[in-house]
């Protein structure tokens, strides 16, 4: 029997038609970026929970962490919850750990110290869930709210679902320049790709620099 061969022509539709097809999952997806990051929950929880962000070279808080650490000093001073978890490890080539900028920024707005909990494993979103969720165990507390920067919080409430907490998301406010904020809407859409390669392959939490 003849085997069918496709022609070249049909083969160049069919790659043609899957790569309109992606074209669009892009756009959806850089679409919820946005939209999702505009939506702020916030919530009476037991914890605020602030994730880091990298720092500069001289150890200093970069914006994002500045901007993210500024919103959930805001959150208690609100009276949303009475402890802070500031999560965020040691970034390559850092001697200070991102939850220790955030811890100084949030005494610097006024938060005391006995009601921040420093959390300084994490290297990714995922294990910012996992070391995160940890702590809430430990302490009993059941509901959090997740405080990132807006382009970062749809992949972030993904992920912390995941990890089974009871959560909901509360943006910074202020965004960072449009070529910064536009490059950090395309990385999302990069690690949103990897994390459902992660979910189909049920692969284990993973630390990938930059995602």
């Amino acid at each position: 029997m003849r085997r069918f061969r496709p022609s070249r022509r049909v083969v160049l539709r069919i790659l043609l038609v899957t790569f309109a097809i992606w074209l669009l999952v892009i756009a959806g997806l850089a679409l919820g970026v946005i939209l999702y990051g505009h939506v702020d929950n916030r919530r009476p929880s037991d914890v605020i929970i602030v994730l880091g962000a990298g720092l500069r070279r001289d150890n200093q808080p970069n914006l994002a962490l500045i901007r993210r650490s500024e919103q959930g000093a805001e959150l208690y001073h609100e009276g949303i919850a009475s402890s802070i978890i500031c999560s965020g490890g040691y970034a390559i080539g850092r001697t200070r750990s991102e939850a220790d900028a955030c811890r100084e920024i949030l005494e610097r707005s006024g938060v005391p110290t006995s009601a921040i909990i420093m959390e300084e494993q994490s290297r990714s979103t995922e294990e910012n869930a996992l070391y995160s969720h940890q702590i809430m165990n430990e302490r009993g507390w059941q509901t959090a709210v997740i405080v990132s920067d807006g382009y970062h919080m749809l992949r972030a409430q993904w992920i912390f679902t995941i990890e089974g907490i009871d959560m909901v998301t509360s943006p910074a406010p202020t965004r960072p320049r449009l070529s910064t904020y536009f490059t950090s809407v395309a990385r999302e859409i990069v690690a949103l790709h990897w994390q459902v390669v992660k979910e189909i392959l049920h692969l284990p939490y993973t630390y990938v620099p930059m995602l």
